[in-house]
């Protein structure tokens, strides 16, 4: 599994087939589904079926649990079963083909698939894309506690959102990578700790909820660190607010088709715990044994085991963020999966001249839809990890920072239909209608997403307030059907300058030139407005 954060190296795997293989056993029923209908929350949360009802998704099959006299049975046979699936209703099992032909025979057991996708015996050379500038930075002069993470907050136009004070409250984010080492202990993460906003947690490669182990690779603690770490004056997430699971899938030390299913198995328990969004910086197309590598022809959305998960997960109402990978500059420049999915949305990376990151990796799928569908920083980004701000590069990281600012959204627009909410980002993107094979549709504009919504939505309606004059020189009036209780005026750099109570102008004749927001709170709603001071 490429973990995109890229730096460089070069590993020669030597792949040789051998008489097992991993296959995955389809089961043709759920015989005790009845139950699950008759009592959802003996299997999913009340958040989960929340989530369900107010995006209007029906319970279905797929979200019963599965039957477990049939692994069971499978079992009987003397072949061990550590993974499974009840979105893809069967079991992953290591078998030869004595024992698939014998597993055919069961009578609830529908067909049987191998992981496999080539019987090549060829040595592999693999590149694989991780940190690239995985410098740790120090004495880092700020202002305010955007702090050096202000460039790639602005570049995605998010601060109009946090002003709005949409932040990711009451939002829940699944971050599904290799591991989280000193989140549990890290000044980085301790506000969220403070706040509760860690929810839990499991490793599904070895088992166990030992996720914080600081042996662990840290690469899923830095993606965390872009949303939702926080160090005062210094740095601040792009979801600060949002509640979080944090689930490993991702064991760096090997590459085995395997960890497809501890992916699926995570994003399942995401589901059960009633998740808004995952976000993973994970993606596949080369494995140690080289039988089990994907061609670009296979990067169509729907023949990984991956991508196929990431879908229904994306149909339970689940706003999927995956990292298109970091393989612009390789032989293989394609994304990889589960990035090649439709129904995912996936993230390419910029640097800071709006321009598409040299490693990140291209489009489209090789069914024809366009991929990645969106960008964000990833070259020379910030994030915490334990109690440092550091400097790291990839799609590992542009990924987490687009997700905070789709948790800020579903804050903002919480009924709002998903598949709208992806083509309305799609639609407000730097390059939209246009888009190129590796930055999609261009940077994401999240203001101008919430400004859009906010001047033509039946969610929100913005006709009773309205600024002028816009620039302003002296005083900033307000023309408002309601009576305003304050006014906040934020530089931009997000810091407050000034706030006025009961008033309907503000003078900002001593302010020095520049862009400016304006917080409005009335009796009804808050609104923010963007000015002008010459």
């Amino acid at each position: 599994m490429n973990r995109f954060l890229s730096f460089c190296f070069l590993a020669i795997c030597s792949s040789f087939s051998a008489q097992t293989e991993l296959v995955f056993v389809y089961f043709n029923d759920k015989p005790n589904k009845a139950v699950f209908y008759a009592n959802p929350l003996s299997e999913l949360t009340q958040k989960s079926l929340n989530r369900r009802a107010t995006l209007g998704i029906a319970l279905n099959d797929q979200d019963a649990p599965i039957e477990q006299s049939f692994i069971q049975s499978i079992q009987n046979l003397g072949i061990p079963v550590t993974d499974y699936s009840k979105w893809l209703n069967g079991v992953a099992v290591t078998v030869n083909q004595a024992q698939v032909n014998l597993i055919k025979t069961l009578p609830f057991v529908s067909s049987v698939q191998s992981f496999a996708k080539n019987s090549s015996l060829t040595v592999k050379v693999q590149y694989q894309n991780k940190w690239n500038d995985f410098e740790k930075t120090n004495n880092v002069s700020t202002i305010f506690n955007y702090g050096s993470g202000l460039e790639q907050i602005d570049q995605i136009n998010l601060k109009p959102l946090h002003l709005a004070g949409y932040t990711g409250t009451g939002v829940t984010i699944a971050v599904i990578d290799t591991g989280f080492p000193f989140v549990n202990t890290g000044a980085a993460f301790s506000r969220l700790w403070t706040n509760n906003q860690i929810k839990g947690g499991y490793d599904f490669a070895t088992k166990s909820t030992d996720i914080y182990n600081t042996s662990l690779n840290n690469h899923g603690s830095v993606v965390l660190g872009a949303i939702g770490g926080y160090l005062q004056n210094s740095f601040v997430g792009s979801a600060p607010d949002a509640d979080f699971y944090l689930y490993r899938s991702e064991n760096t030390t090997v590459e085995i088709p395997e960890e497809e299913m501890y992916w699926i198995e995570a994003a399942e328990e995401a589901d059960r715990k009633g998740v808004d969004l995952i976000t993973s910086s994970l993606g596949y197309s080369v494995f140690d044994d080289s039988k089990y590598n994907y061609s670009y022809s296979n990067m169509n959305g729907t023949t990984s085991f991956i991508a196929r998960g990431a879908e229904i997960a994306v149909n339970k109402g689940i706003f999927v963020l995956i990292a298109a990978g970091n393989s612009g500059e390789q032989p293989w420049h394609y994304i990889t999966t589960p990035a090649d999915n439709a129904k995912v949305f996936s993230i390419g990376s910029v640097d800071s001249a709006n321009l598409s990151s040299a490693f990140s990796s291209y489009g489209p799928n090789s069914a024809g839809a366009i991929k990645p569908d969106a960008a964000a920083r990833g070259t020379n980004s910030t994030t915490v990890d334990n109690g440092s701000l550091i400097t790291v590069s990839g799609t590992s990281i542009a990924t987490p920072i687009a997700a905070g600012g789709v948790a800020c959204l579903i804050q903002a627009f919480s009924t709002m239909n998903r598949d709208l909410m992806r083509n309305k980002l799609r639609q407000t993107a730097s390059l939209a209608p246009s888009y190129t094979d590796q930055m999609g549709y261009g940077i994401l504009n999240f203001g101008g997403f919430y400004n859009s919504v906010l001047n033509t939505s039946e969610l929100v309606k913005k006709n009773s307030v309205a600024i002028f004059p816009n620039p302003v020189k002296n005083i900033l009036n307000i023309a408002s059907e309601s009576d305003v209780l304050y006014l906040e005026v934020y530089d931009n750099l997000g810091q407050l300058i000034t706030k006025v109570n009961n008033q309907k102008s503000v003078k900002v004749e001593s302010f020095p030139k520049g862009v400016y927001y304006l917080k409005i709170q009335t009796k009804d709603k808050i609104y923010y407005e963007k000015f002008i001071k010459e």
